[in-house]
């Protein structure tokens, strides 16, 4: 009787010490999957990394998540566009509208978090890519958001770096959202808008621009490759000049958005959006980024010295 008790304590005691190692080993191995990282700007819809780094997309610092966050069911937006008047027309005065609801709660308001100093940031782009504009909407007390389309004979209320727009040409549009809803994912919603009134003659995008100039600037972009290839992550150095070669300095870049540089790249037969963020030294910055799928691309380097935002244009041919 005594030797079966001391059995079975000894028993006892090998057991509960291997119940606690395997629960030190499955709390040790579920705490390695704890530290999880993820794309600020959601690029890659809900992946998630093991390891800190970069979004391969937009080359952003992935921002650590937990496994709680991770695993949280993601709600769905949508953004409610409307125009007055309904019909657009290519040099007449127009207001839009863009609503962001939660799908379910239409009739809740939406609160939106400020990334770079806006709260939507609204790119439209014509359907030859030879159009872009990077404009935004301001907040109305209905929770939604306008902005006005102003006649083709109006100026510009501040030139450079506006927040109104203009169709001097007729044809078909893309209006890409650009959101973030306080608490949930990044979202970039497309909406297609067409305008009526004569097309100006479509322009065919050459293959691989990587110069171009604005006022009395001048961006030269050098990638990592001869040729891009769809999936495969690629390094452009880019520097910034005045027209006599020279390299701006820091101090004559201004901030503009709350960076001192930013790029949207858009397909030209889809209209897949990217917004890329360079990093920046001086007159030199450093793109990182993924082309998806094949196609002729068109980017747009944005930045700001003595008060005015420059507007560069670069084409891509991704094999």
């Amino acid at each position: 009787m005594k030797y079966t008790f001391f059995f079975l304590s000894i028993l006892s005691i090998l057991t509960f010490s291997q119940c606690k190692n395997n629960k030190a080993n499955a709390d040790h191995e579920h705490g390695a999957h704890d530290a999880l990282y993820a794309c600020p700007m959601d690029c890659e819809k809900g992946k998630h990394y093991h390891e800190a780094g970069k979004c391969p997309v937009c080359g952003m610092d992935l921002e650590a998540i937990s496994s709680d966050e991770a695993a949280a069911p993601k709600l769905t937006y949508k953004m409610t566009f409307t125009s007055t008047p309904q019909t657009l027309e290519a040099g007449k005065a127009a207001t839009f509208s863009f609503k962001p609801t939660v799908v379910g709660k239409e009739a809740e308001p939406l609160p939106l978090d400020v990334q770079h100093d806006k709260k939507i940031h609204l790119i439209c782009v014509s359907e030859d890519l030879s159009y872009f504009e990077h404009i935004h909407p301001e907040y109305q007390a209905d929770g939604s958001y306008k902005i006005d389309v102003i006649p083709a004979s109006q100026k510009y209320k501040i030139g450079a770096g506006h927040d109104e727009t203009k169709f001097v040409d007729g044809g078909n549009y893309t209006l890409f959202a650009d959101y973030l809803p306080s608490g949930g994912t990044h979202q970039v919603e497309k909406i297609n808008i067409s305008v009526a009134g004569k097309p100006k003659p479509t322009v065919k995008l050459a293959a691989n621009k990587w110069t171009a100039t604005s006022g009395e600037y001048k961006v030269n972009l050098t990638p990592d490759t001869t040729s891009i290839q769809s999936g495969k992550p690629i390094h452009i150095a880019g520097i910034i000049t005045n027209l006599k070669g020279v390299e701006v300095s820091a101090a004559d870049i201004e901030n503009y958005l709350g960076a001192k540089a930013h790029m949207v790249v858009v397909s030209l037969s889809d209209k897949e959006y990217l917004h890329v963020h360079p990093d920046v030294t001086g007159g030199k910055f450093d793109l990182n980024t993924t082309f998806a799928k094949a196609g002729m691309y068109k980017g747009w380097i944005q930045f700001q010295i003595k008060g005015i935002v420059h507007t560069c244009d670069f084409t891509f041919d991704v094999k």
